[in-house]
């Protein structure tokens, strides 16, 4: 065996990787941020965390014991700008400060938001305080998203659920589901803005023509987590 000798190229400075911890039962985060983050330079580097076949406040408060693992799975050579935890129900059960303190106790990562705090951003960049909230959750899992959302100065008065607790069965929701569900929701005269809640819900090619409708901003969990990344990266 011959040992060849060979040169390291050195790290873009530039282009500090983004960290993404996306849920077992997951099948759209990762597909969607492929399509946010297309005209992006910078790696983004997931990770997977268990979670539960439904959802239900119990499974996602079982997260909170399982984040700094995840976390610990992301590349640890380089330091990053923004890691990102793509649970919005789950956000509202633990807390995003929580999240954070969890997240960075085993990733070197100077920001770390969730789809939660990323809505509130949002939000408050486009200047609303009045959503319309669709989701896909039981009622046990809304109430605490709602006062979670409430906290960050945003009401949710109206309201509409799919009521559906399995995973597997939320990212199948048909997208003119979504599309006529929001309509309805957005259209309503008292709010500024519609959330479509949950990064397992199919949105990215909803939003278009559910923000032609009802000419109001259209915002998502995914969609705000994107958003809400870059934003942090750029500000790093």
């Amino acid at each position: 065996m011959s040992r060849i000798p060979y040169t390291l190229d050195a790290d873009d400075p530039n282009t500090s990787p983004l960290g993404l911890i996306v849920l077992q039962t997951d099948e759209t985060l990762e597909p969607e941020f492929s399509a946010y983050f297309s005209d992006q330079k910078y790696p983004i580097h997931i990770t997977r965390i268990p979670s539960g076949i439904e959802v239900t406040t119990d499974s996602l408060a079982d997260m909170e014991t399982a984040l700094p693992d995840a976390a610990s799975l992301l590349p640890n050579a380089r330091p990053y700008r923004v890691v990102g935890y793509g649970c919005t129900s789950a956000s509202s059960v633990i807390g995003s400060d929580r999240v954070a303190q969890l997240v960075k106790q085993t990733c070197n990562t100077a920001e770390v938001t969730n789809p939660l705090r990323a809505a509130s951003a949002c939000a408050s960049n486009l200047g609303v305080s009045k959503f319309a909230l669709l989701s896909p959750y039981i009622e046990e899992v809304n109430i605490p998203l709602r006062k979670a959302f409430a906290e960050n100065g945003i009401s949710t008065d109206v309201f509409g659920t799919f009521g559906e607790a399995e995973e597997a069965k939320v990212v199948r929701i048909s997208n003119q589901s979504v599309i006529d569900a929001a309509i309805q929701l957005g259209s309503d005269s008292s709010v500024d803005a519609i959330f479509l809640s949950c990064t397992n819900l199919r949105t990215l090619s909803a939003i278009p023509e559910i923000r032609a409708r009802i000419n109001k901003p259209v915002l998502s969990s995914n969609q705000s987590l994107a958003w809400h990344m870059k934003q942090l990266n750029t500000a790093n």
